[in-house]
């Protein structure tokens, strides 16, 4: 224990005396294209040693430096959690976050946000012109309902060119209920004349066994994702380990709180990346409902919170499914009609 305490307090020796160097060194104030350009070497006091340890633990960029907590850091890039705190806090002031920021700015900020077409007019006008990036959304509804038909269809379109309403990105796929079919992929893909093989290249899929393994695979995708533009993060479905693994009421508290850190993961992987975060959710029934859809999401109030978007899906007659949007942050609620076809989403 007095050795470990010892690495520590050289750790935050030697972070302390760079961090006095570099600041003694350093003449002129950032602009927004050198903060663009800026690599965590650039931060006072990191030396080589230390951003090889947090290159290591998949930390590329000062955003995804500075939105983690000290202890969170510390454990892993194998850091003292003093000198965590010290390289976040740099992280921060560089990176410019964690102040206040006037509308204008924040609405130039806003313009780096993409729209993601899920190829069907009606969704995307619902939508107000497709799926956001930086932004967590939810799609429950009964089974059968086309959660996952959603899900294949947007991993398909991420990879198409942005001016054709894609992302051209790469998608990571975590499946709870072992229902991603590559079969359905290239269906899609044929139906949108893409190359089905190209898709499926840029498309990386993980099956989750448990809750600990779901949250593993989130923390996962940072280190999976150098040399890859991470573009989409699909989750399907997010409930259904926590459902199996948490029972009861006595339960209910440990298994929001472990909910709402796997949320607060996933959007920061939205946020750092630039990309969607798209969640299926399943649903129950309200016994005591005595009028109106007693149909609920699963989750409460932690998962309402935390989606950006909220979609509610239905069947409907003739083969046709509803989408209602339920809630959004500047959107009103409204439904739209649509089908699901052989090739794909269709109006």
């Amino acid at each position: 224990m007095a050795a470990k305490r010892g690495k520590i307090d050289v750790e935050l020796a030697e972070f302390e005396e760079k961090e006095q160097e570099a600041l003694a060194g350093q003449a002129v104030i950032m602009t927004e294209e050198m903060l663009a350009e800026a690599t965590i070497e650039d931060l006072p006091g990191v030396g080589p040693a230390t951003a090889e340890k947090l290159r290591e633990a998949g930390f590329e960029e000062l955003l995804a430096v500075a939105v983690m907590s000290p202890s969170d850091l510390a454990d892993q890039a194998e850091l003292g959690e003093a000198v965590a705190s010290k390289i976040i806090n740099a992280a921060k002031k560089m990176a410019n976050i964690g102040g206040f920021l006037s509308g204008s700015a924040l609405l130039d900020r806003r313009r780096e946000v993409m729209k993601l077409t899920s190829k069907v007019i009606s969704i995307d006008e619902l939508l107000g012109g497709g799926f956001e990036t930086q932004a967590l959304v939810e799609v429950y509804g009964e089974f059968g309902s086309g959660k996952t038909q959603i899900g294949h269809q947007l991993a398909v379109n991420c990879t198409m060119p942005v001016e054709e309403g894609g992302l051209d990105g790469d998608v990571f796929y975590i499946d709870t209920e072992d229902t991603f079919r590559p079969e359905r992929i290239t269906q899609m893909a044929r139906g949108h004349g893409l190359d089905p093989e190209k898709v499926l290249e840029r498309i990386h899929v993980a099956r989750a066994y448990n809750t600990a393994h779901q949250m593993l695979l989130a923390e996962e995708i940072k280190r999976m994702s150098k040399g890859l533009k991470v573009k989409m993060i699909i989750v399907d479905s997010l409930t259904s380990h926590f459902r199996a693994e948490y029972i009861g009421r006595g339960m209910l508290a440990n298994r929001q709180q472990k909910l709402n850190r796997h949320l607060k993961d996933l959007k920061q992987l939205a946020d750092i990346n630039n990309a969607l975060v798209l969640v299926t959710n399943q649903v129950h029934s309200k016994p005591d409902a005595m009028w109106g859809d007693p149909t609920k999401p699963v989750g409460g109030h932690v998962l309402a919170h935390a989606s950006t978007f909220r979609l509610y899906l239905r069947k409907a007659k003739g083969g046709r499914r509803i989408a209602r949007l339920v809630d959004s942050p500047n959107l009103p609620d409204g439904e739209c009609v649509y089908q699901v076809t052989e090739e794909g989403l269709r109006d």
